[in-house]
């Protein structure tokens, strides 16, 4: 509850010490100044906002070579917004030697989270985890989306909507790259996508551990 001015003119200021994200704001008066008339103004100030937007036309794609020093391989943190009026389309990929991957693909307007084992005959029953989210994604809004990953532990969030599995290990096996495509696959490889289509569409502010991908492909 906030209380407002006593008088005419004065205007009172409220700082709030954590950030709201919210699409609508509704106020409800408690009470009205008994001395006075009743009535009410209210001014919101937004906070700094960052916002590093990239395109992709369908046959494009955003490479990130990994500091090999900066890996953990315990620990991966991916977040990113992105808004498409196309069904289908890649939106991450990184794969090893032996045809491991992890994809993250919008398919019919929904975004599946693929995890493939490559050798599924030293992992038969491991072999892959297939998470979807989420529906009608290509209707040119922006969508966030964050893939937490500690230990074995996932949690594949879209649109504040999350799903948390336990990876059984599977993390464990992967033999990945240093290179993660965002977009789109460069050169397909082991992995059996090249029939799939690239990202047309925008992303926005693409984070991997904490690094700003699009403000180094601006930079670099």
């Amino acid at each position: 509850a906030f209380s407002g001015n006593t008088n005419a003119d004065s205007v009172v200021y409220y700082k709030l010490q954590h950030s709201i994200k919210a699409r609508f704001l509704r106020f409800v008066p408690l009470d009205w100044n008994p001395n006075g008339r009743i009535g009410m103004r209210i001014e919101v100030y937004g906070c700094t906002y960052r916002s590093e937007v990239v395109g992709f036309d369908g046959k494009s794609c955003l490479i990130y070579t990994l500091n090999k020093k900066l890996i953990n391989a315990l620990k991966d943190v991916i977040s990113l917004k992105f808004k498409t009026m196309q069904s289908d389309g890649i939106l991450l990929h990184r794969e090893g030697q032996n045809g491991d991957h992890i994809t993250m693909e919008l398919t019919k307007g929904k975004l599946s989270l693929l995890i493939n084992l490559g050798d599924t005959k030293t992992h038969p029953s491991n072999a892959q985890i297939n998470i979807t989210l989420g529906s009608l994604l290509d209707d040119q809004h922006w969508h966030s989306v964050l893939i937490e990953h500690f230990n074995n532990q996932v949690n594949f969030t879209v649109d504040k909507h999350t799903h948390h599995f336990h990876a059984k290990g599977e993390f464990s096996y992967l033999d990945l790259d240093y290179e993660i495509s965002f977009g789109g696959i460069p050169v397909p490889g082991k992995s059996g996508t090249l029939s799939r289509r690239n990202f047309h569409g925008c992303f926005e502010n693409i984070y991997y551990n904490g690094v700003n991908i699009i403000d180094l492909a601006r930079r670099h």
